[in-house]
């Protein structure tokens, strides 16, 4: 009994310590920017990119997405926009026919083939481009990208992405993900995760050779999902992901950069904050099973190896681990009002109380470390808020874990249903659904002169500094070259 007790102490301690040296460790690749490329010249030849946004119910924000998208094209990097419409029915088809653009194309799927996850939409999308790009024979330099419904491109987002495919190894680029929102507490918290922790994380695995790709943000080359053809994005909840995991296997370079961003809406409701985070986890889970293939891989180096392992069993060890932390908090209960050591297991009740309050620092410790790293990277939020989302932090790792729990139990019950996140207006309140619905089984009209106008809520850029974020704005007088013959919005039913 002392001897299985002696283990469990160990375990415990061993990942007290572990936290707060891996945050450390992590911490300094936050100065780090991803290297460019000395060796390759940028060819004076356009390259062509299509956005691709998937659209499912986005009447609050999708106006200002596509305008936004739009805006990212150059001369050098012309830009189409293709907006796979998921059987919307709220008033998205009608906000989409009111953009009267010759670079914008709509795809409607309907029922009962729509809303069968996010990955059958972007293989839509992908097939339709695909099929374009060979007709115009660009397949080799067209660059896919995948902007969520709430997203918004910085500019010279796709210069910075050229040029880093310029690297003919390289195949997908994973821009950094900014939340615009984090006026809210809530929304704050979601900023520091990807805006600083995931950051560092990211800029650690473009070193090592494991970054992965997340659902704002991607760019491929169209050429490289062609590799998987019919379907690059799978029935996954986190076929972002997963695409990543497969590009790595298929020793397809992946790249990371931080001066280009997206940023989207963060959620400011715990219950569905919840609910996106299960949805998540349950992904993560799923995807362990490519794990027997990664340790085989020769494309993947021993460092990039361990951080897979890192990111594919942390889901798993979630649960156990959060049964011996209850355990120890019980113990030490029990041990406080016994006088008991329980073996040996937890302090005396002379000691415990400065070991509680050690433990409680080591906790803490990674996350104001991590506010501090926030403030002095970011700069766009007073350092006294950033502190106070640090101490924030653990509460919020709380929820990931409750999230992680729930995962389990969907994906032992084999509930596998993809649920979408609900967008917030752009001043980020909830907004009541608009006066038009459109049921699913009725007829998308067609684009007409007399469509009311669009407008573009100019609260959008207000969380946001106008040198951090390219606000939305009217789309630049920079044609695709190849569109002149294009109707003024391409619609299409698949």
């Amino acid at each position: 009994m002392e001897t299985s007790l002696s283990v469990v102490a160990t375990v415990m301690v061993g990942v007290l310590i572990w936290w707060p040296l891996q945050n450390l460790i992590l911490a300094v690749f936050a100065w780090r920017s991803p290297q460019r490329p000395r060796s390759v010249r940028r060819t004076p030849d356009p390259v062509p990119f299509w956005i691709v946004i998937p659209a499912l119910n986005e009447e609050r924000v999708i106006a200002n997405t596509v305008r936004n998208a739009l805006a990212t094209g150059t001369r050098y990097t012309p830009v189409r926009v293709v907006v796979v419409d998921d059987a919307s029915d709220d008033a998205t088809p009608h906000i989409l026919a009111g953009i009267r653009d010759p670079r914008l194309h709509v795809l409607r799927r309907e029922l009962p083939m729509a809303r069968q996850g996010k990955g059958e939409g972007l293989n839509t999308a992908y097939r339709y481009i695909l099929d374009i790009a060979g007709r115009e024979g660009t397949i080799e330099q067209t660059v896919v990208g995948i902007v969520d419904g709430d997203g918004r491109c910085s500019e010279g987002m796709l210069d910075e992405i050229a040029e880093l495919m310029a690297e003919k190894s390289v195949g997908a680029v994973q821009c950094r993900v900014r939340i615009h929102n984090r006026h809210k507490t809530l929304a704050l918290l979601q900023d520091l995760e990807f805006g600083a922790i995931a950051d560092s994380a990211q800029s650690l695995r473009d070193l090592v050779g494991s970054v992965g790709l997340g659902g704002n943000g991607q760019f491929t080359r169209l050429s490289v999902l062609a590799r998987f053809h019919p379907g690059p994005w799978s029935a996954c909840l986190v076929e972002d992901l997963e695409l990543g995991l497969r590009l790595h296997l298929d020793g397809i370079r992946v790249r990371y950069t931080k001066s280009a961003w997206v940023t989207q809406q963060g959620l400011t409701d715990v219950k569905r904050l919840l609910r996106q985070r299960t949805r998540w986890a349950q992904g993560n889970l799923q995807c362990f099973r490519h794990l027997r293939r990664l340790t085989t891989s020769r494309f993947v180096s021993g460092v990039g190896l361990t951080d897979f392992l890192i990111y594919l069993l942390s889901p798993w060890l979630t649960v156990p681990m959060s049964l011996l932390l209850v355990g120890l908090v019980a113990a030490s209960a029990v041990a406080l009002a016994t006088g008991s050591t329980l073996g040996g297991l937890v302090a005396t009740v002379d000691t415990l109380p400065t070991s509680a309050a050690m433990l409680v620092g080591l906790a803490m410790a990674p996350s104001l470390l991590w506010g501090l790293v926030y403030w002095a990277r970011l700069r766009d939020e007073n350092i006294l808020r950033c502190l106070f989302a640090g101490l924030l932090y653990p509460w919020f790792l709380a929820l990931g874990i409750i999230a992680t729990w729930r995962a389990l139990f969907r994906l032992m019950s084999g509930r596998n249903g993809w649920s979408k996140t609900e967008r917030l207006a752009e001043d980020g309140r909830p907004a009541p659904p608009m006066p038009v619905p459109m049921p699913a089984s009725a007829p998308l009209p067609l684009p007409r002169p007399a469509a009311p106008p669009v407008t573009i809520d100019p609260s959008v850029t207000q969380p946001i500094p106008a040198a951090v974020l390219a606000a939305a704005e009217r789309t630049r007088p920079v044609p695709h070259p190849l569109s002149e013959t294009e109707p003024t919005q391409r619609l299409e039913r698949v």
